[in-house]
């Protein structure tokens, strides 16, 4: 009797830990679909507009740009425009090798020749995978929150993350970069698909 109640307390263990495990994964998800819900999503107009330069760099700026980072974190991203915020400033948020940056009013100044096609993501068109070219090398320039210049020389993954965050300021969304035949399947995926039987 005795042995078999220890047997009993050991599987027991056994399953609080799986449970904590299940327990963090499922806050995980949790954080995720809430950061999600604070994220522009697909047919939301300020997601086709064009971002402002930053003219301003003040304490707003800098806890704009914290927010985001945040958000991109908890939303399990890997960059984040401002655009997608709701906010229409030349600004994202990217993680560069571990390392999270922010740039303000980014430019390109020069790119590499070869050119590289993959899947891209959204977080604001969520469960849609759809393939883009992108050049492999860039140049970034741009400021910090404080209004200091930075530059960043980067490759694949990175230069990907902000060509694509640098389209989110222009309005332009990775439905626009792809082949029409997955545009057409992207977008068949978005619609709401009618009900059957409903009124």
């Amino acid at each position: 009797m005795h042995d078999h109640a220890d047997h009993d307390h050991e599987e027991r263990l056994e399953g609080d830990e799986l449970d904590a495990d299940e327990g963090v994964e499922l806050e995980r998800r949790a954080r995720r679909l809430l950061a999600l819900a604070r994220i522009r999503q697909y047919g939301d107009p300020v997601l086709r507009m064009k971002a402002r330069p930053v003219e301003v760099f003040d304490e707003d700026l800098a806890r704009l740009a914290e927010r985001m980072t945040t958000l991109m974190h908890e939303a399990q991203g890997v960059g984040l425009a401002a655009t997608q915020v709701g906010v229409l400033r030349r600004l994202f948020v990217f993680v560069d090798q571990g390392e999270d940056r922010v740039l303000v009013n980014p430019v390109i100044t020069s790119q590499g020749r070869e050119t590289e096609v993959d899947e891209e993501g959204c977080l604001s068109i969520q469960d849609v995978l759809v393939p883009v070219e992108r050049v492999t090398s860039v140049t970034i320039e741009g400021v910090d929150v404080r209004g200091e210049p930075i530059s960043f020389e980067l490759s694949l993954p990175e230069a990907r993350i902000v060509q694509h965050e640098l389209d989110h300021l222009d309005g332009v969304l990775i439905l626009d970069r792809t082949d029409p035949e997955s545009r057409r399947a992207a977008l068949a995926r978005l619609r709401p698909q009618p009900v059957l039987g409903a009124r």
